[in-house]
Formats: structure tokens, C-alpha cells, sequence
């Protein structure tokens, strides 16, 4: 089977996990940053990912050992682009910075280059408009961890050609990836649309003294977050009834939060330069262990699910 060549733009969080994914499938693999360090730092990264996923049987010794000799690092853009089947840009959520990236990859790329954003809320037609090939660009959500959570979103713009949205279907799919089909480009996409409609009612919750941070996460936690692995909201919706829920939903949608502007928690948290678990604290307080435990929780949660639909 043909393997393409893959171009990662910008090795932060999301890129050098990218790198790795594609590498580890057999892709070759150019990952550009303007910092060499970071650079540096995300070739660390990628052997420590892999070091984990060998030991926990999510990928082969063989495969991991060949990862390192499938990604060249480069500080040009245009030696990432160069000859790329396949490029995602994986920078800050900059608007301006996105532009003048996808700007530049569309005047260096071959015709046939497919040219995707990893962007999680921006609009992919906003982000391609100053390019002149917008038929080749699309959205490719991740979702973080990239090279672990199995979920893209392939967003499609008005100017986005089918074949582009087929490419980038078939090619996530061969990689191991689960990807849906976002039919239209809007804010948010599909999954962050859906998941900060629920932190909106969380913090509402907290803000209006109902109960506690800790308090609304078990109740998600012990709840209706169980099922969530297994029954998505829409089947929920048909298993209970849609006679109930609509019942449920004339009295109960009048209570729910409906700001247009982001909770108050939010924006107290950074006046006051309480940002979580990177300063200590956050809605809670939490200590360097705590956080790092949660972290961990996290991750191994993470991996057991990838090993358990491998076997």
C-alpha cells in the first residue's frame, strides 16, 4: 500500500503527536517549527510516547523502533511542504498566524497537495481565505492526545472539494483513526459544540451556589458520564422516548443557562491570575501531585481504551 508523505506544521502539544501517529503507520514525516528547541523537545516527546505504548502492546516494537528514521525536523516551511501528499498545520489558535501559514503552503505545495487545519473552534474558511486553492483545503480536528484519542472531525467548507473530504477520510481511517464528517464550517465544529454547552451549565451550576466544582464532576462522573462510552445522546434520546424527553425538555430548558458571554468564574479566574492546574489553582485548588495525578488518571484511561479495542 502507498504511504504518503505527511507535513506537520508547528511541533508544539498537537504536532509532534501527529508526527508520531503518521510515522508509526509508515508515513514519512517533515515536522517544521521556527524553534529548533522545540523541535528538539517534541523528538523527546515521541520517544517517550512510544516507549509507553510498546510497553502497554499499543504498538510493536518494530514499529516504534522504525518511527525515528520516518521524521526528518526542519526550522524552513518550505522544506516541510516540499513534495508533501498530505500537510496540517497544528499552530496556535491565531488567526492571522493561520492565514499567513496556509497563504504560504498554498503557493509552495504541489496542486495535489491536500491542505488541512487541526484548528478546534476557528473557521477553516476564514483560515484558507487568503489562499487561491481553497478546493484542497479542509479541517482535520484531533483531539488531544492525537497519536491516542481516536476521534478527528474532517470539516468541510463551501469551497472544499469532495475529493479533498474523501482524502482526508481515507488516509485518518488507514492511520487508525475514527473520523466524521462535518458538513458545514462552523464555530466549534461538532464535539466542542457539544462539550462547552456542558461546561456552560457547569460553571452556571457553581456560579449560582447549586453545588460545589467537585460536586458537579461526580455528578458526571457517577452519572450519566458512565454511559456516555456506549450510548451517545442521540440513541439516549430514542431509548428513553422522544414523547418524554420533549416532555421533560418544555419544563426544564426555561432553568438552563443561555449566556452568550463566558461565565463569570472565567473571567475571574484570569483577572485574578487563577488559571488551574498550571497555577495552583483554578474553580479548585490543586497541588503539583494532584495535578500530576490527574494527568496520569488520564492518560492510563486513555490507553487502556486504545489497548481494549485492539484485542
Amino acid at each position: 500500500m502507498r504511504k504518503e508523505h505527511i507535513g506537520i506544521i508547528g511541533a508544539g502539544l498537537m504536532g509532534h503527536g501527529l508526527a508520531q501517529l503518521f510515522a508509526l503507520h509508515g508515513h514519512s514525516v517533515a515536522l517544521y517549527d521556527l524553534n529548533q528547541q522545540l523541535l528538539d523537545t517534541a523528538v523527546d516527546h515521541i520517544k517517550a510516547n512510544l516507549e509507553l505504548m510498546t510497553s502497554r502492546g499499543i504498538a510493536t516494537e518494530a514499529a516504534a523502533g522504525a518511527v525515528p528514521g520516518l521524521i526528518r525536523t526542519t526550522t524552513v516551511l518550505e522544506e516541510a511542504a516540499r513534495g508533501a501528499d498530505f500537510v496540517i498545520e497544528a499552530v496556535i489558535e491565531n488567526m492571522p498566524v493561520k492565514q499567513d501559514i496556509f497563504q504560504k503552503l498554498d503557493a509552495v505545495c504541489p496542486p495535489e497537495t491536500v491542505l488541512a487545519s487541526n484548528t478546534s473552534v476557528m473557521s477553516i474558511t476564514e483560515i484558507g481565505s487568503r489562499a487561491k486553492h481553497r478546493a484542497r483545503i479542509a479541517g482535520t480536528h484531533f483531539w488531544n492526545p492525537p497519536h491516542i484519542v481516536p476521534l478527528v472531525e474532517v470539516v468541510q467548507t463551501e469551497h472544499t472539494a469532495p475529493a479533498s473530504v474523501d482524502f482526508c477520510m481515507d488516509i485518518l481511517r488507514r492511520v487508525g483513526k475514527r473520523p466524521i464528517h462535518c458538513r458545514k464550517d462552523v464555530p466549534g465544529f461538532i464535539g466542542n459544540r457539544m462539550l462547552h454547552a456542558l461546561w456552560r451549565e457547569a460553571l452556571y451550576i457553581v456560579e449560582q451556589g447549586i453545588a460545589d466544582p467537585a460536586t458537579v464532576d461526580d455528578a458526571i462522573r457517577q452519572g450519566f458520564g458512565l454511559r456516555l462510552p456506549v450510548l451517545g445522546p442521540m440513541a439516549n434520546i430514542d431509548m428513553v422516548g422522544l414523547d418524554l424527553v420533549l416532555a421533560i425538555e418544555t419544563y426544564l430548558l426555561p432553568h438552563l443557562c443561555r449566556d452568550t458571554a463566558p461565565s463569570r468564574l472565567l473571567r475571574d479566574g484570569n483577572a485574578n491570575g487563577a488559571l488551574g492546574f498550571k497555577t495552583g489553582k483554578g474553580l479548585q485548588v490543586w497541588t503539583a501531585e494532584q495535578a500530576a495525578t490527574e494527568r496520569r488518571k488520564l492518560q492510563e484511561y486513555l490507553l487502556d481504551g486504545v489497548a481494549s479495542r485492539k484485542n
